[in-house]
């Protein structure tokens, strides 16, 4: 989300906010965060609440009219807003101090509670495999410089060297991510993508690896863990052909 900065844009109006009509089913997940980061509000005065800033940030993600945090402040505002997600207006300094308030490790069992209510939309393994197919992947996002820059040095050509990797693990027939660890950028030591992978390993997973996972140890990892693999080898991998099996028809339709 912007920082906050002059909004020269059109006001926010009721009849341009959408997406309200979801925080209905919402609510009932979101009343256990009330409480959160209330135990250093020691006066008692505390005006926004965790599942009240949990709502307002998924409002900003429903409406690409609401660009900036002075704009979903102003959001905030409207009497429609206010019924439909529980709360009043919300004061920029509430706002920004929010991140550091309150928890976002206690979003992780309400997503997983959203995540297991989604149906399979296809059986991409068919009556072959009876593991969950996921698909494993790191996606590195860059940061704003601005942000972190106190944080993080630049490298010799003057560029920033900060970024976050997001560690996905995503479901394939129900097409929804099942876990999101975040690591610094480094692809390295403890963020590396395989010992990410390793130390969060199921049973009773097949999971789908491009060839930077391609690494014997942690196939033996995987197998220990009781689960099956399925991944793309480098060139020069040393390997014995145990079994070849034909591709199925709906494969080769693909």
């Amino acid at each position: 989300m912007r920082s906050v900065k002059s909004d020269k844009r059109e006001p926010i109006r009721e009849e341009g906010v959408q997406g309200l009509k979801y925080f209905r089913k919402l609510w009932p997940l979101f009343e256990r965060l009330h409480d959160v980061g209330c135990g250093r509000d020691k006066a008692g005065n505390r005006e926004l609440f965790m599942d009240q800033y949990c709502s307002l940030v998924l409002l900003f993600l429903f409406n690409p009219c609401i660009r900036s945090l002075r704009a979903l402040q102003q959001a905030s505002e409207l009497k429609n807003v206010q019924r439909k997600l529980r709360s009043g207006r919300a004061s920029l300094g509430s706002l920004s101090e929010a991140t550091d308030v309150f928890d976002p490790e206690r979003l992780r069992e309400i997503i997983g509670e959203l995540a297991r209510e989604v149906q399979p939309m296809r059986r991409v393994g068919g009556e072959h495999l009876n593991q969950l197919l996921v698909a494993v992947d790191g996606s590195l996002v860059k940061t704003l410089s601005t942000i972190v820059e106190a944080a993080y040095l630049k490298n010799m050509h003057g560029q920033s060297k900060s970024a976050w990797r997001l560690h996905t693990h995503f479901d394939v027939d129900r097409g929804v991510p099942t876990r999101i660890d975040v690591t610094s950028g480094k692809n390295s030591g403890k963020s590396e993508e395989k010992n990410v992978l390793r130390a969060h390993l199921e049973a009773d997973h097949c999971y789908v690896l491009d060839r930077w996972y391609a690494q014997f140890k942690l196939f033996n990892d995987i197998h220990a863990a009781q689960s099956s693999y399925v991944c793309r080898v480098r060139d020069n991998s040393r390997y014995e052909v145990i079994e070849t099996r034909p591709l199925s028809n709906e494969a080769l339709a693909v």
